[in-house]
């Protein structure tokens, strides 16, 4: 026999199933972040058969489908919208809400990006060497953080050292009138982001396979790193960073570990107070 709490559970489960199975506004296009809080207790309570009823898990996977069938609709109306230069404003308000709601992981707003920008798996990406980090994409609220507060113009180039599959150039090139340039040393992420880039159109972001250390750093506005590597490396770069700083200002971003680092930099002055749970910016004027 079950504990009566089980039962108790069980009961309150299978009724927020009833209720939010017939929650009209849930197929809502602009529901996102509302379906995405549904599908993810669906997945957590409904997940497998154990513990609920044939009829509940049935009910379940339906709604599932249904709410996930939304969300695809809505990744391929805006996917072509933006395609043909449009649709930014409403990317851009789907992805608006406060950047501290994600906690430490990835949000809906993951799951919009993962289905407008349709990357490919890549093949085959050696181990990390020596200074280098495991491949790990910037959240999603946190570059669409860094691009409202960066205000990037026509005239910025930003640039991506250690730009992985790409997000950061590519939603960049989609919300902005920015160039957009990923640097990135593993050829396999660099092909899927070529790939992402051609399909959506965008002729202002490329992507370059080479060493961040060995990259011209010269028509850069913005640079961006979500700590892609740290040690030698990393001093290699922001010395680069420093001497192209000596010429004329610039701005460096950052979100992660490296953060610290470059809050040491004495040629570097933060914008605004360093949070560590949020994308950092800094200017190079002195402090």
């Amino acid at each position: 026999m079950r504990p009566t709490g089980y039962r108790l559970e069980t009961d309150a489960q299978r009724a927020w199933l009833e209720r939010v199975a017939s929650d009209a506004q849930l197929e809502e296009p602009e529901c996102l972040r509302e379906r995405a809080a549904v599908l993810e207790r669906l997945e957590a309570h409904f997940g497998d058969a154990t513990g609920v009823g044939a009829e509940a898990s049935c009910l379940a996977a339906a709604l599932r489908a249904r709410l996930e069938a939304v969300d695809q609709r809505l990744f391929e109306q805006l996917r072509a919208d933006l395609r043909c230069g449009r649709g930014r404003e409403r990317l851009l308000r789907l992805a608006a809400t406060d950047v501290a709601e994600g906690g430490d992981g990835y949000d809906h707003r993951d799951d919009l990006v993962a289905g407008i920008l349709a990357l490919a798996t890549p093949g085959e990406v050696p181990e990390p060497g020596e200074d280098m980090v495991f491949y790990q994409p910037t959240p999603a609220r946190h570059v669409f953080d860094l691009i409202a507060r960066a205000e990037l113009g026509r005239d910025d180039v930003l640039v991506d050292l250690g730009s992985g599959l790409g997000h950061v150039p590519l939603l960049a090139g989609l919300c902005t009138d920015a160039r957009a340039i990923g640097v990135e040393l593993q050829g396999a992420y660099v092909a899927c982001a070529r790939a992402a880039a051609a399909a959506l159109n965008l002729d202002r972001v490329t992507f370059v396979e080479q060493d961040a250390r060995a990259a011209d750093f010269s028509t850069g506005t913005v640079f961006y790193l979500y700590t892609p590597f740290g040690g030698s490396i990393l001093r290699a770069v922001l010395d680069a960073l420093r001497a192209q700083a000596a010429r004329r200002p610039i701005r460096v971003s950052s979100y992660g570990p490296c953060t610290r680092v470059l809050a040491g930099e004495p040629w570097l002055a933060a914008t605004a107070p360093v949070d560590p749970a949020r994308v950092a910016l800094f200017t190079s004027a002195p402090r």
